[in-house]
Formats: structure tokens, C-alpha cells, sequence
């Protein structure tokens, strides 16, 4: 959300925000609402002056027995009082028509942020790892466990529908193992503290996040109002909603593993294969609350902590800067980390790490105390995570993957694992990939 203020009195860089993102300028017909908003303000507060004058005239009228000027006078408070209360409901509307319009602009990107319009303008800042050399023909996540039997998308789709999956037995524990160790680092070792947050939550805390009003479409939402998380960033941050923090106290850093829930509306036709694109997934997300002053360090900062859980499970991947056209509505700035995946012989993405300014904290109205001078400002938000759970189950099935179809455990999970040390894979009659 946007002060209106600031728009007015930027509105050339407003419209070259907006120009970075792909979208017509707003600046001119925000502020002409803004003007007429004011505009019917000062004639209410005129007309509310004009009516307390009139009142006390009338005590007067009467005082001096001149009832046809206290008629008079009355009359005419009447019919201020019906101006007020109409003009009251229209400034309502005033008001809601600009927050309506606020609500639906994204966030500005910072002058960093490279242009472009979708995902092949984006700018790789650094590649982590080498792609392994198999010696074979990889398997794809889907098929590594179909053919061992572990995964399930057929019997998930008697209980639920597409793009569900059933995980058992080693490979469910592999998942859960891969959760408690990346909620286990960022708490012992990255000073985030471990939140178990609601997974329902109300209109206003993910119109805090920007969640809503655009996105609603892409969320769950039960019969008696609630809306399932599509990440624990809405929860997470809306820890801090309508509170004012102390400067000294912040950055607050949360983290929470957690299932997400997705209606992945405009999915249709992606991904159908495999646990890539799911309505229910689990997710490891990190939260910051922090000044401005802090934000861009604190970006740098979380985005290593999320790329160090790759690196401790030796999975290569790169860091990509997002450009303009393809950040998230509420960001400033965003790094994506993506995962090498050698059955598609591709990098996907894994996490997505943000600053967000102040957007999301005017929306909460969540600020803090200044410590060396006198009011409050706006907090600064971060989230990102660290990571998906189930696409770092396809990263570590895909880059460990054996010619045989079993899936060595990677060290650092192994205490987790209860003595496992490798997934099985198919029957020995089972067809296996060609060896190169």
C-alpha cells in the first residue's frame, strides 16, 4: 500500500515505478481522487462549522423572542445535518474508491532491480555448485518414486484430486527429516526464532501481506470465512499488525515449517507431473521486521541463510536477481534461488527471498518507535524461504539418484533418518536406465 502523500508529491518517479513494471501511470488519477476527496472534506468541515454557528444563533433568536429567525436558523440546520450525513457516506466512498485503487498497484522496485518482463531478463548473480555427472540416464522425481513405490499420486487422487501426492514410508520420513533440518538450522544457527503459527487466518491478515483483495483466487478459503495460508509468511508477519515496536528491538526474525495450501489458479497445464506444482505442500519461511536503514543487509543475510541449507545438502544451484516484470506484487527486490534438477536438466526454483519496504507495514499499520528522534515510522518487511520442503525432496531424490534407482540420504540428514542411509528403489525386475 502507498501513501497517497508521497504519490502526490512524486509522481513522476510513481509512474516510472509503475513504467518498470509494465503498468499504464496512475499518479495523475490517484491524486485527482485524492483532490477530490480533500476537496469535499473542507466542504463538510465547512458545512459542519457553518451548522455549530447556526446553533448557537438560534439559542440567541429565542433568548431575543425572534421565533421567525429561530425558525429560520433551524430550518437550515436541518438541512446541514442532512448535507453532513450524505456527504459523510460519499466521503466513505471517496476513501474506499482510493484504497481500492492503492490495494490493487504493486510495489515499486528499487533503482537496483534490473528491467525487463519476465523471467529471461533476469540476471544470475552467482552459481553455486556443479550439475553431477550420473553416468546415466537421470529418472525424474516421479518416476524415482513411482517405481520404488513410495510415492502416490493415483491413490491421492481418489482422496483429493490432482495435484496431490501420498509419501510413505523412507521417503515420507526423507521429507520430514528434510523439514526438522532446515527449521533446526535457522534456529540454532541463524538466530531466527521457531514460530508454530495459525494456518487459518482472517480477511485482514492477508490483505496485510497483499494477499487480498488481487490473489484471492489463488487461495483456499473455508465456508465460514477463513483462508488457508499459501505460505506462513502471512502468519509470520502479521505477528507485528497494529503494534509498535521499539527500535532496539528490532530486526525480529521468525521462522516456521509449515503446510501451505495453493489453488495454483493459473497453473493449468504446468507441471502436471510430480510434486513441482502442488495444492498442499510443506515450507520452511522466514520472516524479518526491520528499519529501512537495515532492509538491504538484512536481504543479503536472509538469502545466504536460505542458500546455505543447499549448500549443506550439497545441491547445486544458482541466485538469480529478478528484474522488474518478474518480482512478486509486494517486493522491492527479490533473489530466487534455483535448484539444478537432472531429470529436467533444468534449474527450478526453490525460494524466493524479498524486501518488501513498508508496503505490507502500512497495510498492518505496523511500526516502530524511533530511537533517536521523536514518532513512529513504518516498519520494513522481508520474507523468503528456506526452503519449500517438497522441492528440496526433488532436489535431493534428483541429484542423488543412483543407476539402480535408489536414492542415497545426503550426511546431514542422516541423524534424522533413524539408521537409513538410502532410499530403495524399483523391484530388481524393474526397468533401469541405461548406463552410459
Amino acid at each position: 500500500m502507498f501513501d497517497i502523500k508521497w504519490i502526490r508529491d512524486n509522481p513522476e518517479a510513481f509512474d516510472k515505478g509503475l513504467a518498470s513494471r509494465g503498468l499504464d501511470p496512475m499518479g495523475a488519477h490517484l491524486s485527482a481522487i485524492e483532490d477530490r476527496r480533500r476537496a469535499h472534506v473542507t466542504k463538510l468541515q465547512e458545512a459542519q462549522g457553518r451548522r455549530n454557528a447556526a446553533s448557537k444563533e438560534i439559542g440567541k433568536a429565542k433568548a431575543q423572542k425572534d421565533e421567525d429567525t429561530a425558525q429560520a436558523l433551524m430550518a437550515e440546520v436541518a438541512k446541514l445535518k442532512t448535507l453532513i450525513r450524505d456527504g459523510e457516506a460519499e466521503e466513505r466512498e471517496l476513501e474506499a474508491t482510493l484504497e481500492r485503487e492503492l490495494s490493487g498497484i504493486p510495489n515499486l522496485p528499487l533503482p537496483e532491480v534490473p528491467e525487463g518482463k519476465d523471467e529471461h531478463d533476469n540476471v544470475c548473480v552467482r552459481v553455486v555448485g556443479d550439475p553431477p555427472t550420473l553416468g546415466f540416464e537421470p529418472r525424474q522425481h516421479f518416476e524415482l518414486g513411482e517405481q520404488s513405490g513410495l510415492m502416490d499420486f493415483e491413490a491421492a487422487a481418489r482422496i483429493s484430486g490432482s495435484r496431490f501426492v501420498v509419501l510413505r514410508g523412507a521417503l515420507a520420513r526423507l521429507e520430514r527429516a528434510l523439514g526438522q533440518f532446515m527449521i533446526d538450522l535457522h534456529t540454532t544457527e541463524f538466530g531466527y526464532e521457531e514460530v508454530n503459527p495459525p494456518l487459518l487466518v482472517r480477511d485482514q491478515a492477508a490483505y496485510g501481506t497483499a494477499n487480498l483483495p488481487k490473489f484471492a483466487e489463488d487461495l483456499f478459503r473455508t465456508t465460514d470465512g477463513f483462508w488457508l495460508i499459501p505460505t506462513a509468511e502471512i502468519s509470520l508477519t502479521n505477528l507485528v499488525r497494529e503494534s509498535i515496536l521499539r527500535e532496539e528491538d528490532l530486526p525480529q526474525r521468525f521462522t516456521a515449517l509449515t503446510p501451505c495450501f495453493r489453488s495454483e489458479a493459473g497453473s493449468a497445464g504446468r507441471d502436471v507431473r510430480g510434486m513441482i506444482r502442488q495444492h498442499q505442500f510443506s515450507k520452511v519461511e522466514m520472516v524479518t521486521i526491520t528499519t529501512a536503514e537495515l532492509a538491504l543487509a538484512e536481504h543479503e543475510r536472509m538469502t545466504s541463510c536460505a542458500e546455505e541449507v543447499l549448500k549443506r545438502l550439497g545441491l547445486p544451484f544458482r541466485t538469480m536477481l529478478l528484474c522488474a516484470g518478474d518480482m512478486g506484487f509486494a517486493s522491492r527486490k527479490t533473489y530466487d534461488l534455483e535448484v539444478w534438477l537432472p531429470g529436467q536438466n533444468a534449474y527450478r526454483e526453490i525460494s524466493s527471498c524479498s524486501v518488501c519496504g513498508d508496503f505490507q507495514a502500512r497495510r498492518m499499520s505496523a511500526r516502530y518507535r524511533m530511537a533517536e528522534q521523536k514518532g513512529v515510522d513504518y516498519v520494513t518487511t522481508l520474507n523468503g524461504s528456506g526452503l519449500a520442503v517438497g522441492r528440496t525432496l526433488i532436489g535431493v531424490m534428483e541429484n542423488y539418484q543412483q543407476v539402480d534407482g535408489s536414492i542415497v540420504v545426503p550426511d546431514v540428514l542422516l541423524p534424522y533418518m533413524g539408521g537409513i542411509e538410502s532410499i530403495p528403489g524399483p523391484p530388481s525386475n524393474a526397468s533401469s536406465p541405461t548406463g552410459v
